[in-house]
Protein backbone atom coordinates (compact mmCIF):
# COMPACT_ATOMS: atom_id res chain seq x y z
CA UNK A 1 0.00 0.00 0.00
CA UNK A 2 1.21 3.60 -0.54
CA UNK A 3 2.47 5.79 2.24
CA UNK A 4 0.81 8.61 2.98
CA UNK A 5 2.62 11.86 1.26
CA UNK A 6 2.54 14.40 4.26
CA UNK A 7 5.64 15.94 5.35
CA UNK A 8 5.90 16.85 9.50
CA UNK A 9 9.19 17.80 10.22
CA UNK A 10 11.33 15.94 13.17
CA UNK A 11 8.83 14.29 15.83
CA UNK A 12 10.82 13.51 19.03
CA UNK A 13 10.40 9.87 19.95
CA UNK A 14 12.65 9.04 22.09
CA UNK A 15 16.26 8.67 23.61
CA UNK A 16 19.46 6.00 22.23
CA UNK A 17 19.64 3.00 23.93
CA UNK A 18 17.60 2.03 27.13
CA UNK A 19 18.05 4.82 29.10
CA UNK A 20 14.76 6.68 30.47
CA UNK A 21 14.07 10.19 28.51
CA UNK A 22 12.74 13.09 29.83
CA UNK A 23 11.67 14.10 26.55
CA UNK A 24 12.58 17.85 27.45
CA UNK A 25 13.23 20.74 25.86
CA UNK A 26 16.09 23.84 26.48
CA UNK A 27 14.99 27.45 26.07
CA UNK A 28 16.48 29.72 23.62
CA UNK A 29 16.45 33.32 22.70
CA UNK A 30 15.73 33.55 18.74
CA UNK A 31 18.04 35.20 16.85
CA UNK A 32 17.28 39.20 16.37
CA UNK A 33 16.22 39.83 12.75
CA UNK A 34 15.22 36.03 12.17
CA UNK A 35 12.65 37.37 9.89
CA UNK A 36 11.79 33.39 8.75
CA UNK A 37 8.81 31.51 10.31
CA UNK A 38 9.70 28.69 12.21
CA UNK A 39 7.92 25.86 12.86
CA UNK A 40 7.40 22.81 15.07
CA UNK A 41 9.67 19.91 13.42
CA UNK A 42 12.00 22.86 11.72
CA UNK A 43 15.64 22.15 12.34
CA UNK A 44 17.35 25.24 13.73
CA UNK A 45 20.66 26.16 14.06
CA UNK A 46 22.56 28.58 16.40
CA UNK A 47 23.45 31.46 15.11
CA UNK A 48 26.57 34.04 15.58
CA UNK A 49 25.00 35.74 18.44
CA UNK A 50 24.07 32.90 20.00
CA UNK A 51 20.20 33.38 18.79
CA UNK A 52 18.60 30.78 16.88
CA UNK A 53 17.45 30.50 13.12
CA UNK A 54 16.03 28.21 11.06
CA UNK A 55 18.24 25.91 9.39
CA UNK A 56 17.59 25.48 5.34
CA UNK A 57 15.13 28.39 5.35
CA UNK A 58 15.84 32.46 3.92
CA UNK A 59 17.97 33.71 6.74
CA UNK A 60 20.20 30.64 6.40
CA UNK A 61 22.39 28.98 3.54
CA UNK A 62 20.45 25.82 2.54
CA UNK A 63 22.08 22.30 3.80
CA UNK A 64 23.70 21.28 6.50
CA UNK A 65 26.43 23.05 8.91
CA UNK A 66 28.84 21.35 10.52
CA UNK A 67 30.23 22.43 13.88
CA UNK A 68 33.56 22.34 12.28
CA UNK A 69 32.99 24.62 9.95
CA UNK A 70 33.39 28.09 10.12
CA UNK A 71 30.07 29.41 9.16
CA UNK A 72 28.09 30.81 12.44
CA UNK A 73 25.25 28.87 12.09
CA UNK A 74 25.46 25.16 13.56
CA UNK A 75 22.68 22.25 14.27
CA UNK A 76 21.50 22.04 17.49
CA UNK A 77 18.17 20.64 17.62
CA UNK A 78 14.37 20.63 16.78
CA UNK A 79 12.40 23.65 17.10
CA UNK A 80 8.82 22.80 19.64
CA UNK A 81 7.10 26.28 19.85
CA UNK A 82 7.98 29.74 21.95
CA UNK A 83 6.95 31.76 24.07
CA UNK A 84 6.60 35.91 23.34
CA UNK A 85 4.59 39.40 24.34
CA UNK A 86 2.23 39.55 21.57
CA UNK A 87 3.02 43.29 20.49
CA UNK A 88 -0.80 43.22 19.63
CA UNK A 89 -1.75 42.48 23.12
CA UNK A 90 0.82 42.61 25.41
CA UNK A 91 0.10 39.80 26.48
CA UNK A 92 2.25 36.50 27.04
CA UNK A 93 1.41 34.01 23.95
CA UNK A 94 2.73 30.20 23.26
CA UNK A 95 2.90 29.43 19.71
CA UNK A 96 3.94 25.99 18.27
CA UNK A 97 5.51 28.72 15.59
CA UNK A 98 7.49 31.72 15.10
CA UNK A 99 5.54 34.09 12.75
CA UNK A 100 8.97 35.53 11.74
CA UNK A 101 7.48 39.11 10.95
CA UNK A 102 6.96 39.94 15.08
CA UNK A 103 8.91 43.00 16.32
CA UNK A 104 9.26 40.85 19.87
CA UNK A 105 11.54 39.01 21.40
CA UNK A 106 10.89 35.62 21.93
CA UNK A 107 11.95 32.19 23.92
CA UNK A 108 12.03 29.02 22.09
CA UNK A 109 12.20 25.44 23.16
CA UNK A 110 14.04 23.09 21.32
CA UNK A 111 14.66 19.14 21.55
CA UNK A 112 18.76 20.15 21.95
CA UNK A 113 19.89 16.69 23.34
CA UNK A 114 22.21 15.22 20.73
CA UNK A 115 21.02 11.49 21.65
CA UNK A 116 16.96 12.40 20.66
CA UNK A 117 15.73 10.06 18.29
CA UNK A 118 13.02 11.74 16.19
CA UNK A 119 10.33 10.49 13.58
CA UNK A 120 11.02 12.11 9.89
CA UNK A 121 9.52 11.31 6.51
CA UNK A 122 11.79 10.39 3.49
CA UNK A 123 11.13 12.43 0.02
CA UNK A 124 12.27 9.54 -1.78
CA UNK A 125 12.15 5.98 -1.47
CA UNK A 126 14.25 3.83 1.41
CA UNK A 127 15.00 0.66 1.74
CA UNK A 128 15.88 -1.50 5.06
CA UNK A 129 19.64 -1.05 3.80
CA UNK A 130 19.52 2.61 4.45
CA UNK A 131 19.62 1.81 7.85
CA UNK A 132 23.33 2.79 9.35
CA UNK A 133 23.48 5.67 6.94
CA UNK A 134 23.08 9.23 7.02
CA UNK A 135 20.84 11.24 5.16
CA UNK A 136 20.41 15.28 5.19
CA UNK A 137 17.48 17.41 5.37
CA UNK A 138 14.90 18.82 2.73
CA UNK A 139 13.98 22.16 3.81
CA UNK A 140 9.97 23.03 2.92
CA UNK A 141 8.50 26.17 4.82
CA UNK A 142 5.74 24.49 6.97
CA UNK A 143 2.43 26.51 7.31
CA UNK A 144 0.48 27.99 10.40
CA UNK A 145 -3.20 26.26 8.82
CA UNK A 146 -1.62 22.87 10.04
CA UNK A 147 -1.33 23.94 13.55
CA UNK A 148 2.72 25.28 13.23
CA UNK A 149 3.49 22.02 11.78
CA UNK A 150 7.46 21.80 9.97
CA UNK A 151 7.37 20.07 6.43
CA UNK A 152 10.89 19.49 6.12
CA UNK A 153 11.74 15.60 5.45
CA UNK A 154 14.57 13.65 4.82
CA UNK A 155 16.19 13.53 1.59
CA UNK A 156 15.80 10.23 -0.48
CA UNK A 157 19.69 10.00 -1.13
CA UNK A 158 21.77 8.07 1.71
CA UNK A 159 25.70 9.87 2.39
CA UNK A 160 28.32 9.14 5.04
CA UNK A 161 28.19 12.87 5.95
CA UNK A 162 24.31 13.51 5.65
CA UNK A 163 23.14 15.56 9.23
CA UNK A 164 20.86 12.94 10.05
CA UNK A 165 21.57 8.92 10.84
CA UNK A 166 19.17 6.70 10.23
CA UNK A 167 18.50 3.89 12.71
CA UNK A 168 15.30 2.20 11.62
CA UNK A 169 11.96 2.15 10.01
CA UNK A 170 9.03 3.48 11.70
CA UNK A 171 6.67 1.49 12.83
CA UNK A 172 3.60 3.66 11.59
CA UNK A 173 1.13 1.19 9.26
CA UNK A 174 0.68 4.30 7.00
CA UNK A 175 3.86 4.85 6.23
CA UNK A 176 6.54 1.65 6.79
CA UNK A 177 6.00 0.32 2.81
CA UNK A 178 10.15 0.49 1.71
CA UNK A 179 8.85 -0.01 -1.72
CA UNK A 180 7.61 3.40 -2.14
CA UNK A 181 8.46 6.70 -1.53
CA UNK A 182 7.45 8.69 1.76
CA UNK A 183 8.48 6.04 4.40
CA UNK A 184 8.78 7.26 7.74
CA UNK A 185 12.10 6.50 9.67
CA UNK A 186 13.53 6.92 13.05
CA UNK A 187 16.85 9.03 13.08
CA UNK A 188 19.53 10.88 15.45
CA UNK A 189 21.42 14.19 14.88
CA UNK A 190 24.77 12.70 12.83
CA UNK A 191 27.25 13.13 15.35
CA UNK A 192 29.87 15.52 13.27
CA UNK A 193 26.05 17.55 12.66
CA UNK A 194 25.08 18.57 15.90
CA UNK A 195 26.80 21.53 17.85
CA UNK A 196 26.76 19.77 20.95
CA UNK A 197 29.24 16.88 19.75
CA UNK A 198 31.78 19.28 18.46
CA UNK A 199 32.45 21.99 21.19
CA UNK A 200 33.78 21.40 24.89
CA UNK A 201 31.28 22.25 27.22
Amino acid sequence: MANIDAPFGFRQVGGLGSRPTSNGTSQYKIASGQTAAIYAGDVVALAGSGGLKVEGGTTVTAGHVGPSETDAARNVGIFNGCLYDDPTTNKPTFQNYWPGDLNAAANAFVYDNPDDLFEVQTTGTHTQAVVGQACDMTYLAGTAINNGRSRESLTGTASASGMFAVLRLSEDPSNSDVSTANSNWIVRFNDTQHVYNGIAL
